[in-house]
């Protein structure tokens, strides 16, 4: 996929980059990535100028949003399509994202790739072929990446969370040398897709689909029945849960999901926020 390489900014880079040049420099050093890296801008009155290329200094920005240049200006990355979806930073430089306002990755007490790496442990993927659901920003598959998975099937069903994707550097390319032709993105449904899966085409299979109220069939018997049928014997699942509404409306989600899973053919148990499922 065609990812971007221009400028990122926040309002506290953008403050920093007024503040340089009000002080009088000729430069600033920092970050315009996300804090992937560190870069020398070239400081002007009216302008600054970017890996050979030359920006206005930025409007007024709003807190907890991004901007990219996209081509005209510093505009928010966002879309809207029926829902707002939105790349949000934090404190941890890797972003979240949210769909109408909900935050769809954690991120309050640590980097939401660190979140990832926790669960992606938890199916062991060094040398696996792995299943990944609801792929969002591709953190799973980042990290399945770094810990040498041999092949990963990645599906997403949002173009718009896609499209987040080739604007946040944080998300791996599957056309990128690093990612060695491992990882394959499908823009697709996946509770459909996987019933064109072969049986027992998968060693493990991570699974972090949208709030049940949501995309309530990524949560049915007949979606965990189809994911047993396609992960070898012995496969792991990992399967984020949360806990949506336990106060509210007193439904136990997690342990729904395990019984789902058992009656499925997983030995199903409760593991960080969600279940680790292996297959019988």
């Amino acid at each position: 996929m065609t990812c971007y390489s221009g400028p990122l900014l926040t309002r506290e880079i953008g403050a920093a980059l007024l503040a340089a040049r009000d002080s009088g420099a000729s430069t600033w050093t920092g970050s315009l990535d996300l804090g992937r890296s560190s870069d020398e801008v070239r400081l002007f009155a009216d302008d600054w100028e970017y890996r050979g290329t030359r920006h206005p200094y930025p409007e007024k920005l709003k807190e907890r949003t991004i901007y990219w240049w996209d081509g005209d200006e510093f505009a928010a990355v966002s879309r809207y399509a029926g829902k707002l979806i939105k790349l949000v930073p934090t404190e941890w430089d890797v972003p979240t994202f949210e769909i109408d306002g909900i935050k769809m990755l954690p991120s309050a007490k640590e980097s939401p790739l660190d979140d990832a790496r926790r669960k992606v442990a938890l199916i062991q993927p060094t040398g696996k072929t792995v299943l990944d659901t609801c792929g969002g920003l591709g953190y799973f598959a980042a990290c399945c990446l770094d810990a040498g998975v041999a092949r990963m099937q990645s599906f997403e069903k949002n173009e718009d969370v896609l499209w987040l994707r080739t604007i946040n550097p944080w998300s791996p390319d599957p056309d990128a040398p690093a990612s060695g032709g491992r990882l394959h993105l499908a823009h697709g449904d996946v509770s459909t897709a996987i019933l064109q899966l072969p049986d027992a085409s998968f060693d493990a299979a991570l699974h972090d689909p949208p709030r049940f109220g949501i995309a309530g069939e990524l949560y049915s018997q007949a979606f965990y029945n189809e994911l047993a049928r396609v992960l070898r014997r012995g496969g792991r699942l990992f399967h984020y849960t949360g806990s949506p509404n336990k106060l509210t409306s007193g439904r136990d989600v997690p342990r729904e999901v395990q019984k789902r899973l058992e009656k499925a053919g997983f030995k199903a148990e409760l593991a960080l926020d969600g279940v680790l499922a292996t297959k019988r």
